[in-house]
C-alpha cells in the first residue's frame, strides 16, 4: 500500500519533553526519493542525547531516531534499483523529520539504503546503518585514520602486518568496528569487553579480547605482541576510554592517534601532548547523509546490502536485538534501556506494531 495521509509518529513536542504519539504525513516524494514503510527502528545513544541535551533540534514538533529497517512503498522519479516490496535498511537523516524513523513511515534518498538480505531479519537490519557509517567514517575517512575501504581493490590488504586496537568491542559500534578491521585484513585485532561476551567478539573476528574491567595499556601492549599498532579506535569514547586509548598508544609503537565516536575529552587531549609519543585524539562525526561522506556511504549500502553483499556473505554479522514490544508506545521505554546500558545487544521497536 503507499503511504497513508496521515500516520503515526513519536514526538518530541517541546524541549525536553518525553515523546507523544501524534499523527503527521510526508511531503511529496522528490526525484530520487524512496517512501518506506517502517517495519523496525533501532535505539541509539544519540536518540536520548538529542533530546536530554536538546541540540540537532531547530523546530517542534521533532521526529527522532536514525536507524531502522521497513518496505519500500512508493518510489521517485529517477529511481531504477529499487520496488514496490523491497526489504531495506537506512540510516535516516538527524535533523530531517520526514526523514526520521520514530515513526511509521518515512521517505529517503534511495542511494542511501540497502536492500535487506534474505538471511537476516528486518530487527536486525534495524541496528546496521548508524552504528557501521560511525565506523566507516573512522576508519575510512581522512577525518579518522583515512584507510583505503574493503571495497577498494587494496582495501582487504591495509592491515597486513598491522595490528588494530578496539576499545568496548561489545558496544554496537564496537562489534560492527571488529567486523570491519577483519575486512580490511588487520594482522591482530585486539579489544575489550566483559567476560561474557568474549566468545561472542572472537567469532566476529577479534584475536584477542581482554577483560574490560582491569585490562590496561600494557595489557594491550602484550596483546599486540610487537607488531606496529594503526591506531587505537574508542567505540565508547568517554573520559576514561580515551585515557586508556591515549596510554595504549604511548606504550607501543607505529600509532599516533586515537579516533573517538564523542567529543574529545580535555584531560585526554593534555595526556596526549605530555609526553612523547605525542597522541591526537580525533573525534569522527557519521552522518551518511553528509555531503562529505557520500563518497563512502554511497558504495557502503551496496556493498552491505543485497544478496551478493557483506551480510548475505556472512562476513558481516548484525548486532543480537534486545525487542521492545508494544510500538511507537514504548519508546520512552525503548530510550530508557538504552540509556541504563545493554551489553552487546541493540535495543528495537516496531512502529507498526499494532497497526491496522
Amino acid at each position: 500500500m503507499p503511504v497513508p495521509d496521515t500516520f503515526l509518529a513519536a514526538t518530541v513536542n517541546k524541549p525536553y519533553a518525553q515523546h507523544v504519539v501524534s499523527n503527521r504525513s510526508l511531503q511529496p516524494l522528490e526525484s530520487g526519493e524512496v517512501a518506506i514503510k517502517i517495519t523496525a527502528t533501532a535505539i541509539n545513544p544519540v536518540d536520548w542525547k538529542i533530546r536530554d541535551y536538546n541540540f540537532f533540534i531547530k523546530e517542534y514538533p521533532a521526529v527522532l531516531g536514525s536507524d531502522a529497517a521497513g518496505e519500500i512503498v512508493a518510489v521517485g522519479a529517477d529511481v531504477s534499483n529499487f520496488a514496490v516490496g523491497d526489504r531495506v535498511f537506512f540510516q535516516g537523516i538527524i535533523g530531517r523529520y520526514d526523514s526520521s524513523t520514530f515513526q511509521q513511515y518515512c521517505k529517503m534518498p534511495a542511494a542511501l539504503v540497502s536492500k535487506t538480505p534474505s538471511n537476516i531479519s528486518d530487527d536486525q537490519a534495524a541496528g546496521i546503518s548508524l552504528a557501521t557509517v560511525a565506523v566507516v567514517t573512522a576508519f575510512y575517512d581522512k577525518s579518522g585514520q583515512g584507510l583505503t575501504p574493503p571495497w577498494d581493490p587494496n582495501g582487504p590488504q591495509v592491515g597486513n602486518g598491522k595490528a588494530i586496537v578496539i576499545i568496548g568491542g561489545a558496544s554496537s559500534v564496537g562489534q560492527y568496528a571488529i567486523q570491519l578491521a577483519k575486512l580490511s585484513g588487520f594482522e591482530k585485532i585486539v579489544t575489550n569487553a566483559s567476560a561474557q561476551n568474549h566468545e561472542w567478539l572472537k567469532k566476529l573476528g577479534a584475536h584477542v579480547v581482554l577483560d574490560r574491567a582491569p585490562s590496561s595499556p600494557e595489557d594491550f601492549k602484550a596483546a599486540i605482541g610487537g607488531l606496529p599498532l594503526e591506531f587505537v579506535f574508542d567505540a565508547i569514547s568517554v573520559k576514561e576510554t580515551q585515557a586508556l586509548g591515549v596510554g595504549i598508544v604511548q606504550a607501543t609503537k607505529g600509532a599516533d592517534k586515537i579516533v573517538t565516536v564523542q567529543g574529545a575529552d580535555s584531560d585526554a587531549i593534555a595526556l596526549g601532548q605530555s609526553k612523547e609519543p605525542k597522541v591526537a585524539v580525533k573525534q569522527v562525526l557519521g552522518l551518511g547523509s553528509s555531503p562529505a561522506l557520500r563518497y563512502l556511504s554511497e558504495p557502503l549500502v551496496k556493498h552491505l546490502g543485497g544478496e551478493d553483499g557483506y551480510i548475505a556473505k556472512n562476513v558481516f554479522v548484525p548486532n543480537r536485538v534486545h525487542l521492545v514490544e508494544g510500538g511507537l508506545n514504548t519508546v520512552e521505554q525503548a530510550l530508557a534501556k538504552n540509556k541504563e546500558g545493554v551489553s552487546g545487544e541493540k535495543v528495537v521497536f516496531r512502529p507498526n506494531e499494532g497497526a491496522n
